[in-house]
């Protein structure tokens, strides 16, 4: 009957706290990485122009270490965020494709 107590304890434990943790799968905690999402919103909206032998603005978008670097001095962030001037000439990006951004740049720029 002791082992049946001690059996029932855990298995309140694991349901308990089994469901507490979170799956890296499901979602919940993905952190956006420049290889899984960014990367897809700069050869979408951005290398058409700044790539290159002559990338517009003498900037070129189409490295990890270019786009990284774009997004740590700020020059990147700000202009997806400028009504007054937005980038992509188009229109800005949609909030959720900012947020990647900001996310990915908040998280230490992981690049896969």
């Amino acid at each position: 009957m002791r082992n049946f107590g001690i059996f029932i304890f855990i298995a309140t434990l694991i349901v308990t706290y089994g469901s507490c943790t979170s799956d890296p799968m499901d979602g919940s905690d993905n952190v956006p990485t420049y290889d899984s999402d960014i990367r897809n919103i700069t050869y979408n909206y951005c290398i058409t122009c700044h790539s290159g032998l002559a990338p517009s603005a003498n900037l070129d978008l189409n490295s990890y270490q270019n786009v990284r670097q774009s997004t740590e001095n700020g020059n990147l962030l700000n202009r997806i965020n400028d009504n007054n001037n937005p980038m992509p000439p188009s229109g800005l990006l949609t909030d959720e494709q900012i947020q990647l951004f900001e996310d990915w740049a908040a998280n230490g720029y992981p690049e896969n």
